[in-house]
């Protein structure tokens, strides 16, 4: 019997995640059972089971990959030579969002608010979600310091406390976009710019 490459079994895994994702996109994850996943993914049942040994376990993934993205472009802001101001830091996540959310293959935002529902209700991924999202916070407040030394945040902020603020934009956008379809990055970064600056 060939062997079971470690290149093979990550494309397996991806193969299942991505169609668990598809699933909860247009159900939720409270609609979304095992056999979904199974059906869509196009593998039998004992593969599936074999990478996620039950719902929870996926859906652990799910919030796990669905709040991810936000990780890479928060990194993306470290490794500038510039530092971005806290609008264009907005613009860029917000910016990246819409990119994943139309170029992918699933609307990887319509997962992130199914996440956060479900961490609501589900104290196992409540745990998940809520250790990736200080995870974030933590890399944001990274951005803020250097934001400090660059001058444009208070250097005598609690950057722990600015990055709790400006991650909560993120969230707001997430949810007008997918409701009222009314907002993009240009205009809520240029309308948190206006709310930012003194009066003429």
């Amino acid at each position: 019997m060939p062997k079971v490459t470690d290149e093979h079994r990550q494309q397996r895994r991806e193969q299942i995640l991505l169609a668990a994702l598809t699933c909860v996109a247009e159900e939720g994850f409270h609609k979304t059972t095992m056999a979904h996943v199974i059906k869509a993914s196009g593998l039998s049942a004992g593969a599936v089971y074999g990478y996620f040994r039950s719902k929870d376990d996926l859906i652990l993934a799910i919030a796990d990959r669905a709040l991810g993205y936000l990780d890479q472009a928060i990194g993306e802001l470290l490794s500038r030579d510039e530092v971005p101001s806290p609008v264009e830091t907005t613009r860029h996540l917000t910016t990246m969002l819409v990119e994943r959310a139309e170029s992918g293959p699933v609307d990887i935002t319509r997962v992130a608010v199914a996440a956060w529902a479900e961490a609501v209700r589900n104290e196992e991924v409540r745990e998940t979600v809520a250790g990736r999202i200080r995870q974030l916070r933590s890399k944001y407040a990274e951005v803020i310091v250097a934001q400090q030394a660059a001058g444009l945040v208070n250097p005598e902020a609690d950057p722990e406390e600015v990055a709790k603020s400006l991650f909560g934009v993120m969230p707001g956008f997430v949810l007008q976009r997918l409701v009222t379809a009314d907002v993009a990055p240009d205009g809520y970064a240029d309308g948190l710019a206006a709310a930012l600056s003194p009066r003429p």
